[in-house]
């Protein structure tokens, strides 16, 4: 059953994917610390403050936002769901040209986890959030 992207039931279902895959997922050797606020989402109060941990070597993404964080990024839920679930470059990039992408802090950092490579887990893990989706 498909669920609104970041909705509470989402995120629930998408800690699931992640717990899952996590054994067969290679060490992050890209230690960043990301806040994320994602606005105009459709539901809620229409602001969302998530966070991306990679400095324990793996991918820590869950809801609030962490202390001493390298970066923030403030962005709109469409632009969010395109980047994070369809995994569109284009869009982010596009995004982020108009200024709809809003970047505070150590821009070095969100440049290292766009050049980092891609793996089999990583596609999964997209194939299966597309999947739960709606």
């Amino acid at each position: 059953m498909p669920y609104p992207f970041l909705s509470d039931e989402w995120i629930e279902k998408a800690h699931a994917i992640r717990a899952e895959l996590l054994d067969s997922s290679p060490a992050i050797n890209h230690p960043v610390r990301m806040n994320l606020v994602v606005t105009e989402i459709p539901f809620g109060d229409g602001k969302l403050d998530a966070h991306m941990d990679t400095t324990a070597g793996e991918l820590d993404i869950d809801k609030g936002h962490v202390d001493d964080a390298d970066l923030t990024i403030t962005l709109d839920y469409h632009t969010a769901k395109a980047i994070l679930v369809d995994r569109n470059p284009q869009a982010g990039m596009q995004a982020f040209m108009a200024g709809k992408i809003r970047v505070e802090g150590d821009m070095s950092k969100l440049m290292t986890i766009q050049a980092a490579p891609s793996d089999e887990r990583a596609a999964e893990m997209a194939e299966r959030l597309r999947a739960i989706t709606e």
